[in-house]
């Protein structure tokens, strides 16, 4: 595909959004607008632009790829007179405006929320943060670790007595994900109203909310869960078979998969055992069960194990990694490897979208921009008698 694909119109086409923001959070909220239509102008600093430019293959990396597909990208220097009136004409033409920087660094440069709303009544003005912009850690540096740390999530996902990070930076796109949530409702509020509202996220509050499960489990029982906590409640077992290949198996509640899994490894026995008989019990004693399907699992490789498994409709899955992940065929089937063409830096491929609407689809229009490919383009638009896109 080249760049400005034609496609059916998306859900959001006709809503505009100005994205001043960098790295993850802004930027990956702003990419899902995009995907469903909206024309989203990515304003840079002319000289570095998105940071995550720097971090590889001459300012047009993967890390700024996989962030910034279906955008227009508009170099202005927010901290010269022209270039905020620039941004402000923008403004003045958008339904979204979504920036990242730290409480008050936005009001300090001219662009803060009533700044905004002053330029645009109706606009929904997002405004993310590490921490939120009240209390005792508004000021700090917030990055997607500290986030993961800080509400507990980390401790949920890595082993407590060796601790670990993450390979993937969970809270910064949890944190887009809500920043989308929250503009989209606003976006239908100001249908119905008029009005445009602030909507704002921090990576503290995003990634707390996402611990509603274990939150209300602790609420109840006071007993602080760790990430074994819902292992054992859900039933969820990761093996290496005899190959060294890890795979997963996740029981849940019905009891039909437990006889089928004893069934499977050939100790039908297991499910008249007193202590894996019910799901309270196989909860309870959770570890001997463990140590069971290992001994069992260790016995005969992933392929063999999996197949097995498969025909006695237990739940399980080979533990891929991503080169396993695209290459297997239910991913190929959904499509989700897409490849787009810019004009300049020629074949791009990036993950598809990860939600199908059926009559206004998602979809990849526009391969991720250079910095400052549109300024011109956007600005022209500005002009009097121009209609922005």
């Amino acid at each position: 595909m080249s760049e400005d694909v034609a496609i059916a119109p998306g859900a959001l086409t006709g809503v505009r959004v100005v994205e001043v923001a960098q790295y993850v959070t802004g930027p990956y909220a702003a990419m899902l607008l995009a995907d469903m239509g909206a024309d989203v102008v990515k304003v840079e600093e002319p000289e570095r632009g998105d940071p995550f430019r720097g971090w590889e293959e001459g300012g047009y990396g993967a890390t700024f790829r996989g962030l910034n597909r279906n955008k227009r990208s508009v170099a202005l220097d927010l901290k010269d007179p022209a270039g905020l009136g620039a941004l402000r004409q923008l403004v003045e033409r958008a339904h979204v405006l979504i920036e990242n920087h730290r409480p008050g660094v936005a009001d300090r440069l001219g662009f803060g929320y009533e700044d905004a709303r002053g330029w645009n009544p109706q606009l929904v003005y997002c405004a993310i943060s590490g921490f939120g912009s009240h209390g005792p850690y508004r000021d700090r540096p917030g990055y997607d670790t500290v986030g993961q740390a800080m509400s507990g999530l980390l401790s949920l996902l890595t082993d407590l007595d060796d601790p670990r990070p993450m390979g993937i930076s969970i809270a910064d796109h949890l944190t887009g994900i809500f920043a989308c949530y929250g503009i989209l409702g606003a976006l239908v509020a100001r249908r119905r109203s008029g009005e445009g509202q602030r909507v704002e996220t921090s990576l503290l509050q995003a990634c707390t909310a996402f611990l509603g499960e274990n939150a209300a489990r602790y609420f109840a029982s006071g007993d602080v869960p760790t990430r074994e906590t819902r292992t054992r409640i859900a039933q969820v077992y990761a093996f290496r078979a005899s190959d060294g290949l890890p795979f997963v198996v996740h029981l849940s509640s019905p009891q039909k998969f437990f006889a089928s899994l004893a069934g499977a490894i050939g100790r039908p026995e297991l499910a008249q055992d007193e202590r894996f008989r019910s799901r309270t019990d196989r909860v309870a004693h959770h570890r001997e069960l463990r140590a069971i399907l290992a001994d069992a699992f260790v016995t005969a490789p992933r392929a063999e194990w999996l197949a097995r498994l498969e025909r006695h409709d237990v739940p399980c899955a080979p533990l891929n990694t991503l080169a396993e992940a695209f290459a297997d065929p239910q991913v190929s089937e959904l499509g989700m490897r897409a490849r787009i063409t810019h004009p300049e830096r020629g074949d791009v491929d990036l993950v598809a979208p990860g939600v199908t609407l059926e009559k206004t689809p998602l979809a990849i229009r526009r391969a991720p921009p250079t910095l400052g490919e549109h300024t011109a383009e956007v600005l022209d638009e500005l002009k009097p008698g121009q209609r922005a896109r």
